[in-house]
């Protein structure tokens, strides 16, 4: 099958696009995150995903475009429910583009993260799915998280500390955030 695959980041497609290739698929890559702030961290990525492309012959489009001013104008209205918007915007495009290619279907590394919402992405996977008219096929590639860790070090990948948008990088700092996730724990930790 011919398989456009959204990515995120290098780091992400090592795994993923080691396990479907090795599914027998065709993958074509594309780098379309309007998310990342601030713009280094978004050209760091942008360029460590160029140049893995061409380490293992990954043929991709690769949107230059820095997004934020899109990217918050889309979520501004929900900071809450940012994650679907964010995942629709993407998703959206990735559809749009594999439709253009007329590849099969078309999936997403953001699933290989045990930090996103996977149900949420899957839900919107279809939506947009149905919308454009191409498959989208949800894969967990959380199994290979680990891997993929090993093989952005053995590569020397560029490894980003947060999702990537202004609110994660908030989150990641934010004394505030911090204590709120330790209860958090704490309070799952205490009713298992």
């Amino acid at each position: 099958m011919n398989l456009l695959l959204h990515s995120c980041c290098a780091p992400c497609t090592t795994y993923c696009l080691e396990k479907l290739r090795s599914d027998g698929h065709d993958v074509y890559g594309y780098f379309y995150n309007p998310n990342i702030h601030p713009y280094v961290e978004f050209r760091r990525r942008l360029d460590t995903y160029r140049d893995y492309c061409a380490s293992v012959g990954l043929d991709a489009d690769i949107c230059e475009s820095y997004g934020l001013r899109q990217y918050i104008v889309e979520v501004g209205s929900d900071i809450d429910g940012r994650c679907a918007v964010c995942y629709r915007m993407r998703l959206l495009s990735a559809a749009k583009l594999a439709l253009e290619k007329g590849v099969d279907a078309f999936t997403t590394t953001l699933s290989i993260s045990p930090y996103q919402n996977h149900e949420l992405l899957a839900r919107v996977g279809e939506d947009v799915s149905r919308e454009v008219g191409v498959p989208f096929i949800y894969y967990d590639f959380r199994p290979g998280y680990r891997r993929s860790v090993e093989i952005s070090r053995e590569l020397g990948l560029y490894r980003q500390p947060y999702c990537g948008c202004i609110f994660s990088e908030e989150e990641r700092y934010s004394p505030k955030f911090r204590k709120s996730r330790k209860r958090t724990k704490k309070g799952s930790a205490d009713k298992e």
